[in-house]
Formats: C-alpha cells, sequence, structure tokens
C-alpha cells in the first residue's frame, strides 16, 4: 500500500502532492479542460469547477489556457490531440472558447459561468456552492459518475 502511494505522490516533508496524469503523453486518452481564471467571480469558479472534475479522476485533465493563448505548440497540440475539450468561460467575453477558436482546437463542451446563474462580480470571492451545482452539471453532460 505505501508503495502505490509513492507512484502517485511526490514531495518532501509535509508537502506531498497528488500527480496528475501527463497531458502531453497522455492527451488522446483524457477529457482536456481549458478554464477561465479571470479576476472576477466567475473567472474563479470556472478555475475551480476545472480544478474539481481533475481531481475526481474520470479521466478529465485542466490544462494551461494562457500557454495555449501564448500559443506554446506543445499545449496547443494537447487541446487538438484530447479525447474530449471542455471549455469553462466564466463570463459573456468567451476568452476561453476564442483563444481555443482561433489555435484551431475543437471544442467538444462549452459552458459559461456568467450563464448559469451565478452572477459576475469584481470580486475574486466565491461560493462554493456554484462550483459544486457546476461542476455536477458539467459531470452529468459529459458522462463522469459520481465523485472520485
Amino acid at each position: 500500500m505505501e508503495e502505490e502511494k509513492k507512484e502517485v505522490t511526490e514531495g518532501k516533508g509535509w508537502n506531498v502532492f497528488k500527480l496528475l496524469p501527463s497531458c502531453g503523453k497522455e492527451a488522446a486518452n483524457l477529457d482536456i479542460i481549458f478554464a477561465c481564471d479571470g479576476a472576477s467571480s466567475v473567472g474563479q469558479v470556472a478555475n475551480e469547477v476545472a480544478k474539481d472534475l481533475t481531481v475526481r479522476g474520470v479521466g478529465a485533465r485542466m490544462c494551461c489556457t494562457a500557454a495555449v493563448g501564448a500559443g506554446s505548440e506543445a499545449h496547443v497540440n494537447i487541446g487538438k490531440n484530447a479525447k474530449r475539450v471542455i471549455v469553462i468561460n466564466g463570463c459573456a467575453n468567451k476568452c476561453t472558447s476564442k483563444i481555443m477558436q482561433q489555435k484551431g482546437i475543437k471544442i467538444d463542451y462549452e459552458y459559461t459561468i456568467s450563464e448559469m446563474n451565478v452572477k459576475k462580480a469584481p470580486t475574486l470571492d466565491f461560493d462554493d456552492k456554484d462550483v459544486e451545482k457546476i461542476a455536477e452539471k458539467i459531470a452529468e453532460d459529459v458522462g463522469y459518475n459520481g465523485k472520485a
């Protein structure tokens, strides 16, 4: 059992972290999530939802939206090679979707937090209940059963 833990964790002292699947090597087997992380309540909700879906262990993995926008060939290829691409925008600007479209990445599922009964506010604070509700909606839509 202890050896199994070493395979999925890495760190020193109290800093032991669960490692995620390598999105670069395993993109074809993963749903890749690109999310907003904008400076508003809905941007933060989008990012938290992406994190929630990633840590469930259901074959979804968030990837760096900023790297795609910056033109990182490796990150663009992750999106192009993904099993499915899930985009989670924060607000009506839909920056994350626009980045994917500009880089030729096909979007399989697209969500916008501000269109899901969550009001955009100029704060980094958010309600955990919104994150849970939206993560459950997306999980249901894309076929993830239950929490890990």
